[in-house]
């Protein structure tokens, strides 16, 4: 029997999870599942995850695994209460150790554990692993961020951020770690793959002239329709064309609680003295502000 899949789409983050599973074993899995944050209250839930955990409950699903293509800059994962409900492992990409590097002196995040001991799992490149009677492979696809990867299972890749439907195009890369020439080739291979594959991406955001969110396509529309990457595309125009789009961007809205606890395998920092856990913010005081927040204020005479 073919691998089961049924897609979930949060509208607020235009995230996509997706719930994978064995028909012959109902073990499943859950793919970059969202954590319903509230940025201006400082308020998590669990609506978005729930809604996944009672369709698996529905489907008489057991979930052995929640697998996160990448540490995302755009929405909390709820990785740890998908592993709380189910005893799931969570898995990610061995890189993670470079993104965990880049980022724990940033946010002071000393209690981020080695060698991302915060996952269950990491993954290497071309590694395979069984979901029941499913074998999943791993396709280290960096340069969106250095720890992306895509599972790949029968006629399906699951490719997170790495590309985007057809009409859209490709992911940013002026994240730290980022870097487009190196994109470019993660998804030479992915266009590898069969043209039938069907390509299953993590976000949409309606490109113009289209009216519904989409998140499937396939390798052979991905050749032909990608504005950057279709056939005839150099790669040396790909890597001009998304440098300068890239210096135009804004920063992601979830981008600084997104990564502080998506590196922490969706594990909050630790609690204050006072039983509160904070998020911060790394300050970059520019034109004089770095005097006027350093520089004590001296009384004038009278």
């Amino acid at each position: 029997m073919a691998a089961a899949l049924r897609a979930f789409f949060d509208q607020a983050t235009n995230t996509v999870t997706y719930l994978l599973w064995d028909p012959a074993t109902r073990l499943g899995a859950v793919i970059d599942p969202v954590l319903d944050w509230d940025n201006r209250s400082g308020e998590a839930d669990t609506r978005s995850a729930d809604a996944v955990l009672a369709a698996a409950a529905e489907e008489g699903l057991s979930i052995a695994w929640v697998l996160e293509t990448h540490v995302h800059a755009d929405h909390l994962t709820a990785s740890p209460y998908v592993k709380a409900k189910t005893g799931a492992r969570i898995g990610i990409g061995e890189h993670i150790r470079e993104v965990q590097a880049i980022f724990r002196p940033v946010f002071g995040a000393g209690d981020v554990l080695p060698e991302g001991g915060d996952f269950d799992r990491l993954f290497a490149d071309g590694e395979e692993f069984a979901l029941g009677g499913l074998t999943l492979t791993v396709l280290h696809v960096p340069g969106h961020t250095p720890a992306c990867v895509a599972y790949l299972v029968e006629d399906m890749a699951f490719v997170g951020d790495t590309l985007f439907m057809p009409d859209y195009g490709t992911a940013r890369c002026d994240f730290p770690g980022g870097d487009a020439r190196t994109l470019w080739r993660s998804i030479q291979k992915l266009l590898a793959l069969p043209p039938e594959t069907r390509i299953l991406t993590c976000h949409d955001y309606k490109a113009p002239g289209r009216d519904e969110f989409a998140w499937e396509s396939t390798v052979a529309e991905q050749r032909a329709r990608n504005p950057h990457v279709h056939a005839g595309m150099t790669e040396e125009q790909f890597v001009a064309q998304r440098e300068a789009r890239d210096a135009k961007l804004a920063p992601p809205l979830l981008l600084l609680p997104s990564i502080q606890v998506n590196m922490r395998a969706g594990r909050f920092p630790p609690a204050e003295a006072n039983g509160v856990h904070y998020m911060r913010i790394p300050v970059t005081l520019k034109g004089g502000l770095g005097g006027a927040n350093t520089q004590a204020v001296q009384p004038q005479a009278s």
